[in-house]
C-alpha cells in the first residue's frame, strides 16, 4: 500500500525520534497529563514544538453558561513570542470553569496566559476577576495590564484529586473574566522535595512537597534565554541581564552540550536542562586583593510572602576537583558556607547539583537579593559560580476558592466519574453513621477522675492517660457559638475564624503543620494548629496533645481550648500567646532584647511548668522536646511550656527509664538518650540546660555558618564555662547588667544540667531552686556572695513531688500546703506557635555533616 507523502514524513520523523531516544543514556520524561488548550479558538496552534488544542474540541470540559470566543487583531499580537496563543481568548460573563480529568495525582504545572484586548462590547483591559482550583486561589482581583504586553503565570500545585477544576469568576461592575491559553502538565513528584532549609531563623521546614507554589523568576545565569522546546518540562528560563546588579568582575562560562555528568549528580534533567547547567556566571577575584566582593542579583517580590529559592550549580569552570569554594547568601542570610561542589559530585567535575532555601519573608522594601561570594578559606582560586536560579512564591493569594463543577454527563466519562465518587462518598457516610451508632451503644463510661466542668466530647478512639486524680477546670469557648462548652469545635467555625485558612493568617510552621491566628466572632484571638496530612507527625502526636492538655492545668503550661477532627482534619486550638516564642526574643528577629532579669523570670516560669510535669501526677510526664521555640510568652512575658506532641508518660515505680525511639530536636537532644534510647525526666533537664545557654548567649543551638568548634552551642559554651570564662560569650546587650555572683551560679546550674549522664544531673525541682537563687543574687548583689547553692545540691532534700517553688512559700510559714497550680485560672492569652524548624533526628543532622 502506498503511503501518502505527509504520512510518510510523519512516520520517518517518528522513527528518527525513536532512534535518537534509544541512543541516549536517559529517556526523556513523559507526563501522564499534558493538557494544552488554545482558549476561544476553533483551530489548533503549534507553539514551541507542541500543539495547543482548540477548547471547542473538548480536551477539557468547559462549563460556561455564558461565554464568548473572542479574537484579537493579528497586528496587536504580531510581535509576541507564541503570538498564536494570544490571538484568541475565552471571555466569561459569569463564573465558569475548565475541568481536566487527570491520569495521575501529584505535582502539576498549571500555566495561564492573558492578553487584554478589546472585542466588540468587551474591554478586557478593565476586566477584574478571580481564578481558583478546588483547593487554592491562584489569582484574586486580577487585572491584566493595559501595556499591550501578555501576562504569563505559572503555578506548581500538588493535586490530590482525579479532576482539576479551574474556575474563573468575574468580580463586579459587569466586567468579565478571560483567559487566552491553559497548560496542565504533570511533573515528577520529587521535583519539589519535602524538607527545605530555612535561612531565617536557621531550621528545617517539612511539608514543602504539598505546598502550592507560584514561579516568580526562573533565570539561566550567564546564559541565553531557554525556551520551552529546549527544556525537559517546557519551562522558560530568562537571562540574568536585568537582575544582575553589581559591577564585580565576572566571566561567562559555557560547557559542551551533552557532556555533563548527570549520572553522578543529585540533580536531573527535569530539575534543569543541560542548557542551564552548561552555562554559568563566574566571579573573578584577583589573588592580590584582600577584598571579598560578591556577585549580586536583585528581584522585586511581594515582601509579605515566603519564598522557596532554588540555586542550580555545576562546576564547569575548574580544571581539577576541590579547587572551588564559595559562599551562598539570600538577602543578608547565609545559605551555605564554603560550598565545595566536588564533594557533592563524588570528586567529579561538571556534576549538576541544586540547593533549596526557604526565606520566610523578604525585605520590607520588596527586594530579594541573591549573592555568591568567595570563601574565606585560602585555596587555589578565590571565586564562585552560579548556573541557574528559581524563586517561587509560597503564599500565592488570599481569599476563598470558588468551584463551578462540570455538569453531570459531561464529556470524558464525567458521569461515570461523578457516579463513582458519589457512590464512595455515600458508602463512607453510611459507614460513619454505623460506627457512630455502634460507638454510642458501646461507649464506655469515662473515669470520674476525668470529669470536667464542661460537657466535652472525647475524640473517637482516644484512651486517656492515667496521670493522676486532679479535678480540672477550663475556659469556656466563647466563639460566638452560643455557649458552646465542648472541646470539639466545628470545622466551619475555625474556617471562618481563619478566613478559610488564609496564608496571611499563618503565624508559625512546624513539623505537624501550620499555625494560624484565628479571630472569633466576639473578637477574641486563638491559635489554630492544622495538621499536615503528609507531615512526619500525625495522629499519634494529635492524640497525645489532646490527652495530655485536656488533663493539665498550670499557670506555666499552654492551655488547650479544643480540637477538630471533621473531614479527616487534625486541628488543635489554643488561646493566643501575644508575644510569641522565647526564641524569637533572643535572636533571629527585630524584637527588642529582653533584660537579664526578665530572662531569668522566664526561665523560672518554664522550669516551674516542667517541674509540674515531672512531679505533679502519679507518673511523671516527660516533655521530650524542650527548646526555646516551645516556650511561649503572653502579653506580660509570662512563660508557658508548649507543644506536647512528643511527650511520654514516665517509667513505672520499679523502673528507671522508658525505652523508646529517639525523637526531639537536634542540638537539644540528651546524648545519653540518643545513645541508649532510654528516656528519663533528666532528658528534659539536659534540653533545658541548652535553653539556658540560648538565654545567656542569644544565639542558635546549631549554627552551621560558624567555625566548626562553634557550631554546637552546648559543646562550645561548656568549654568556656569550665574555664570560668562564661562572661566572654554572653549576649553583649545584657553583659553590663549581669552580676558576677549571679552569672557564676547560673553557669554552674547549666553545667550540672548538661552532665554526660542523667544520674549526675539535678532534678527539675533543683534546677528551679537554683534559678530562683540566681535571681536573688542578681537582685541582692554581693551581700549573698558567700552562699554556694550548687555545691550543696547533693544535700538538698529529694522532694520530687513539689509542685511549687520555694519562693512561693512564705518564710514565716514554710509548712503550709503548697499551692496547686492546677486550680489556678489561666490568663486570656495562650497559644501554640509552632517553631519554624521541623523536628528531625540527630542522624539526619549527622548525615548532612553538621555533627
Amino acid at each position: 500500500m502506498e503511503l501518502t507523502r505527509p504520512l510518510a514524513l510523519r512516520l520517518l520523523l517518528a522513527l528518527s525520534v525513536a532512534t535518537w531516544g534509544f541512543g541516549t543514556c536517559r529517556a526523556a520524561f513523559t507526563p501522564a497529563d499534558n493538557y494544552l488548550i488554545n482558549c476561544g479558538s476553533t483551530i489548533n496552534a503549534a507553539v514551541d514544538g507542541r500543539v495547543f488544542v482548540a477548547d471547542s474540541s473538548g480536551p477539557a470540559i468547559l462549563t460556561s453558561p455564558n461565554s464568548t470566543a473572542a479574537t484579537a487583531s493579528p497586528n496587536a499580537v504580531s510581535g509576541f513570542d507564541d503570538a498564536m496563543l494570544y490571538q484568541t481568548a475565552r471571555i466569561f460573563a459569569s463564573p465558569s470553569s475548565y475541568a481536566f480529568r487527570l491520569k495521575s495525582r501529584g505535582r502539576h504545572f498549571v500555566r495561564l496566559r492573558f492578553f487584554a484586548f478589546k472585542y466588540q462590547g468587551y474591554d478586557l483591559t478593565t476586566a477584574a476577576f478571580k481564578v481558583s482550583t478546588q483547593d487554592v486561589v491562584l489569582l484574586d482581583n486580577f487585572t491584566a495590564p493595559s501595556t499591550s504586553s501578555p501576562v504569563f503565570k505559572e503555578y506548581s500545585l500538588n493535586v490530590t484529586k482525579d479532576m482539576l477544576i479551574l474556575t474563573f469568576v468575574p468580580l463586579g461592575n459587569g466586567t468579565p473574566a478571560f483567559v487566552n491559553a491553559i497548560e496542565v502538565i504533570s511533573v515528577p513528584d520529587d521535583l519539589i522535595t519535602d524538607s527545605v532549609q530555612i535561612v531565617d531563623p536557621v531550621g528545617q521546614y517539612l511539608g514543602m512537597s504539598v505546598q502550592p507554589l507560584q514561579t516568580f523568576f526562573r533565570i539561566n545565569v550567564g546564559g541565553p534565554k531557554v525556551t520551552p522546546d529546549n527544556d525537559t518540562l517546557w519551562r522558560t528560563w530568562d537571562t540574568d541581564q536585568s537582575s544582575f546588579v553589581n559591577s564585580t568582575a565576572t566571566e561567562l562560562a559555557t560547557f559542551p552540550p551533552g557532556n555533563l555528568n548527570f549520572q553522578n549528580g543529585l540533580a536531573t534533567e527535569e530539575d534543569a536542562p543541560d542548557s542551564v547547567y552548561g552555562t554559568a556566571r563566574q566571579l573573578l577575584v584577583p589573588n592580590n586583593t584582600s577584598s571579598m566582593p560578591n556577585m549580586t542579583w536583585e528581584f522585586d517580590v511581594d515582601a509579605r510572602s515566603s519564598y522557596l529559592i532554588r540555586f542550580h550549580f555545576c562546576d564547569i569552570v575548574s580544571k581539577a576537583p576541590y579547587q572551588l569554594l564559595f559562599d551562598v547568601y539570600v538577602d543578608s542570610w547565609s545559605v551555605v558556607k564554603d560550598l565545595d561542589l566536588s564533594d557533592k559530585g563524588l570528586g567529579s567535575l561538571a556534576v549538576p547539583y541544586y540547593i533549596d532555601a526557604l526565606l520566610p519573608s523578604s525585605d520590607p522594601s520588596g527586594k530579594l537579593s541573591v549573592k555568591i561570594g568567595p570563601s574565606a578559606i585560602n585555596i587555589t582560586a578565590r571565586d564562585g559560580i552560579l548556573n541557574g536560579l528559581e524563586i517561587m512564591k509560597m503564599n500565592i493569594s488570599t481569599g476563598s476558592v470558588v468551584v463551578v463543577p462540570p455538569p453531570a454527563g459531561a464529556k470524558s466519562h464525567l458521569g461515570v466519574i461523578l457516579g463513582s465518587v458519589l457512590g464512595v462518598v455515600a458508602a463512607v457516610i453510611i459507614g460513619i453513621v454505623i460506627c457512630f451508632l455502634f460507638r454510642r451503644k458501646k461507649k464506655p463510661q469515662r473515669p470520674p477522675t476525668r470529669r470536667t466542668s464542661s460537657s466535652w466530647t472525647p475524640l473517637n478512639g482516644l484512651s486517656f492517660l492515667t496521670t493522676g486524680s486532679r479535678t480540672t477546670t477550663r475556659t469556656t469557648l466563647t466563639s460566638g457559638t452560643s455557649g458552646d462548652t465542648s472541646y470539639r469545635i466545628p470545622f466551619v467555625v475555625l474556617q471562618d475564624a481563619t478566613n478559610h485558612f488564609d496564608e496571611q493568617m499563618v503565624i508559625g510552621v512546624g513539623g505537624f503543620g501550620k499555625v494560624y491566628k484565628a479571630v472569633m466572632q466576639d473578637g477574641s484571638k486563638l491559635a489554630v494548629k492544622r495538621g499536615n496530612q503528609k507531615s512526619h507527625q500525625g495522629l499519634r502526636e494529635f492524640r497525645t496533645e489532646i490527652e495530655l492538655l485536656s488533663g493539665l492545668r498550670h499557670r506555666h503550661l499552654v492551655s488547650l481550648i479544643g480540637y477538630c477532627d471533621e473531614h479527616n482534619e487534625m486541628i488543635l486550638v489554643y488561646e493566643y500567646m501575644e508575644k510569641g516564642t522565647l526564641k524569637s526574643h533572643l535572636y533571629g528577629s527585630d524584637m527588642p532584647p529582653l533584660s537579664w532579669k526578665k530572662r531569668l523570670e522566664i526561665c523560672i516560669g518554664a522550669a516551674r511548668g516542667l517541674h509540674y510535669l515531672h512531679t505533679g501526677f502519679a507518673k511523671s510526664i516527660i516533655h521530650r522536646d524542650v527548646k526555646s521555640a516551645n516556650i511561649l510568652l503572653d502579653e506580660n512575658l509570662l512563660a508557658k511550656v508548649s507543644d506536647f506532641g512528643l511527650s511520654k508518660v514516665g517509667p513505672e515505680f520499679d523502673q528507671t527509664h522508658v525505652s523508646t525511639a529517639v525523637k526531639g530536636s537536634f542540638g537539644y537532644l540528651d546524648p545519653e538518650y540518643f545513645r541508649r534510647q532510654k528516656l528519663t525526666d533528666k532528658s528534659d533537664v539536659y534540653s533545658f540546660g541548652v535553653v539556658l545557654l540560648e538565654v545567656i548567649c542569644a544565639r542558635p543551638v546549631i549554627d552551621p555558618t560558624l567555625p566548626r568548634d562553634m557550631i554546637n552551642l552546648a559543646e562550645w559554651a561548656i568549654k568556656w564555662q569550665k574555664r570560668g570564662e562564661l562572661d566572654q560569650i554572653i549576649d553583649q546587650r545584657i553583659a553590663g547588667t549581669v552580676r558576677p555572683e549571679a552569672l557564676r551560679k547560673f553557669g554552674e546550674t547549666v553545667e550540672k544540667c548538661l552532665a554526660e549522664y542523667g544520674v549526675e544531673r539535678p532534678t527539675m525541682g533543683d534546677v528551679l531552686w537554683n534559678l530562683e537563687f540566681v535571681l536573688q543574687l542578681q537582685e541582692a548583689g554581693p551581700d549573698m556572695s558567700n552562699i554556694d547553692s550548687m555545691n550543696q545540691i547533693s544535700e538538698l532534700p529529694s522532694n520530687d513531688r513539689r509542685v511549687v517553688s520555694s519562693l512561693e512559700l512564705s518564710t514565716a510559714d514554710a509548712s503550709r500546703t503548697p499551692i496547686d497550680y492546677s486550680d489556678m485560672s489561666t490568663s486570656n492569652a495562650f497559644s501554640q506557635l509552632v517553631n519554624a524548624e521541623g523536628r528531625h533526628h540527630q542522624e539526619r543532622a549527622t548525615k548532612n555533616g553538621i555533627a
